[in-house]
């Protein structure tokens, strides 16, 4: 027995799944999880020396590659002054001037711990700010486990096949209306049919926690129309997409603006972090200015600080977009040209960085779609990538990740490896 089963064997006595995150269990993929001792540019090494080319990058924080010394370098220096003061920090101020620099919607932000502290704490203050409890969010679209949202989620939740959680009360899911994705005319039915009024809107502008899934023209465009036409905040869920797809996330790239935007992963350069900002009449509801309370012991903690603030200034350096999208395009064209010549339905999705594998004969356009597609299929290929030294996330419903640090030789033996497998099919 190798030293990764070892470790499955002792963690599943004394954690849950032997996991502390449910898609590390690898159930939707088969086989034991790896454990990891260690990561460095674009691969992981595990505990039993076998080297992985990685397209994880711990589910997206990882934008500049695993251990980057410019990140580490602030983490040892701001580790020199302590781990957590508890009191405001010079770091905080320069993190959130930062934010506000970039984030086209922000102008004043709040830090939090975790993209679902963002997205939880952004819906209290949508409710606190409109007066109204309704909440609109779309299949498959995740936003963390906040108890209200997890109605139809993607990510983990999706992976075992039972998007609704256990835990959470009847009467919390009937405060959130859930519709499909890409369907304006649902978006404006809701408004029409809820009588005491909506107070938000929450989406993944691109949803890339069931797949990665692209909003048909004009969609997104026509939920910042309905929001304003109906009082209602349009948030942005931009965890995994913001600073990853350009500096200024999705809506620098559409040029829509929401009213509220959470993000999280590449501001914390790999730490636990999550923020939340957008218009300043709103964001003043927060406590101490208003009504509205959100806390944390930790947030703004002095290395998430350091560490995120080093990832976005290597990011303005660096503007490492324009080649992501190339290395993203050579390789969506590379396995969509093998798809074609051993005649296996797929779609690859792709915009700059991520990317994802569906086996459908047509392109995924909601949650329905990504159900539709072959997991199966997703299951062999993950399987023979893994053995042969290419780590694609362990779920079919799950998005690819390429960091600045990958080469174009990573992704020439990613294609030949994805050649190797359809060999099989």
């Amino acid at each position: 027995m190798n030293q990764s089963h070892e470790l499955f064997e002792r963690a599943k006595k004394i954690i849950p799944g032997g996991v502390n995150s449910p898609v590390r269990a690898f159930r939707s993929v088969g086989g034991t999880p790896f454990f990891t001792k260690k990561a460095s540019g674009s691969y992981l090494t595990t505990v039993d020396d076998k080297k992985l080319l990685d397209y994880v990058c711990t589910w997206g924080p990882a934008i500049h590659g695993h251990d980057h010394p410019v990140i580490r370098e602030a983490i040892s220096k701001a580790l020199q002054n302590g781990t957590s003061f508890g009191t405001p920090g010079p770091d905080e101020v320069e993190m959130a001037e930062l934010l506000v620099d970039i984030v086209p919607s922000v102008e004043k932000v709040r830090m939090c711990n975790s993209g679902t502290e963002a997205t939880m704490s952004s819906i209290r203050l949508a409710r606190g700010f409109t007066g109204k409890s309704k909440i609109i969010k779309f299949a498959g679209c995740y936003h963390g486990h906040v108890d209200s949202l997890l109605v139809k989620a993607g990510s983990g939740a999706l992976t075992f096949g039972n998007p609704d959680s256990a835990g959470i009360p009847e009467s919390f899911a009937k405060e959130t209306i859930v519709l499909p994705y890409n369907d304006i005319q649902a978006v404006e039915n809701a408004f029409t049919q809820t009588e005491e009024g909506i107070a938000a809107i929450i989406v993944e502008p691109y949803p890339a926690n069931c797949g990665f899934i692209l909003p048909k023209d004009g969609y997104l465009e026509a939920l910042r129309r309905i929001c304003s036409q109906n009082n209602a905040v349009l948030i942005f869920d931009e965890v995994m997409t913001g600073f990853r797809l350009g500096l200024g996330g999705v809506q620098e790239r559409t040029g829509v603006t929401p009213d509220l935007s959470a993000m999280g992963k590449i501001i914390g350069g790999g730490l636990p972090v999550g923020a939340f900002g957008g218009k300043t009449e709103i964001m003043n509801f927060l406590a101490p200015l208003g009504p509205v309370y959100q806390a944390g012991t930790l947030s703004g903690n002095p290395l998430a600080m350091a560490a995120g603030i080093a990832s976005l200034k290597l990011l303005r350096e660096t503007m490492p977009y324009e080649r992501l999208e190339k290395l993203g395009n050579q390789l969506a064209k590379g396995v969509k040209d093998l798809a074609n010549q051993f005649s296996i339905p797929l779609q690859v999705p792709q915009v700059g960085s991520m990317y994802c594998l569906f086996f459908s004969e047509v392109p995924v356009q909601n949650f329905e779609d990504a159900l539709s597609s072959n997991a199966e299929s997703f299951k062999k290929l993950f399987q023979h990538c893994l053995n042969n030294g290419v780590y694609l996330p362990p779920s079919a419903y799950e998005t690819c990740f390429i960091s600045a640090a990958h080469q174009e030789d990573d992704i020439a033996h990613t294609i030949d490896c994805i050649k190797n497998a359809f060999r099989s099919f």
